[in-house]
């Protein structure tokens, strides 16, 4: 995508800082997309047309728009207080969570908590938990016995772009994969 550094800045601007861009969300999260554009061109050149571009081409689908194309926010990821309205759902039997090594000890005493955001991210397949492990430092990854939790009364969203959300996952429902490309 041609538009990296930008499309940063709005995941930026849409699910931490929208006081950057003088923009202000909904309780769900929403943005006016006029007011994201004229905030954001103060300090990076953007049209209508490049914010459509980048919510329509990102590989992670970051974003969405409003079907009447006046409103946008970001899926997941928040760590301002907004309610981007996941859809609960039953989750499969195992998911997966990847972080880096050093935060083993931690995790398996304290289980993984949202550190800072709403929800905890939680990957369907072990290969997309150890890319997001990279992002941190050597990976690992612990597979989540999603299932049982559900089953235990723990509810699991869904957001708009597929990605599994929980509030947390207490240290009795995960194991440490020893390699994660063998499973």
């Amino acid at each position: 995508m041609q538009h990296v550094k930008l499309s940063k800045y709005i995941s930026y601007i849409l699910r931490h800082n929208p006081e950057a861009a003088g923009v202000t969300l909904d309780e769900h999260g929403w943005a006016v997309v006029d007011e994201l554009i004229d905030g954001v061109s103060k300090t990076h050149p953007i049209t209508k047309d490049v914010l459509e571009e980048i919510v329509r081409t990102d590989v992670k689908q970051r974003y969405s728009i409003s079907s009447d194309g006046t409103r946008i926010r970001a899926n997941h990821g928040h760590s301002v207080k907004v309610d981007p309205e996941p859809q609960e759902m039953e989750p499969p039997e195992f998911l997966y969570h990847g972080t880096a090594e050093k935060s083993v000890g931690s995790i398996l005493e304290k289980g993984i908590l949202p550190m800072g955001r709403i929800y905890v991210h939680i990957s369907r397949d072990v290969e997309t938990a150890a890319e997001v492990g990279r992002r941190h430092g050597k990976p690992v990854v612990f597979r989540i016995r999603s299932g049982a939790m559900y089953r235990d009364g723990r509810p699991f969203f869904r957001s708009t772009n597929g990605l599994w959300l929980v509030k947390e996952v207490p240290p009795h429902y995960l194991e440490l994969l020893e390699d994660p490309r063998t499973i």
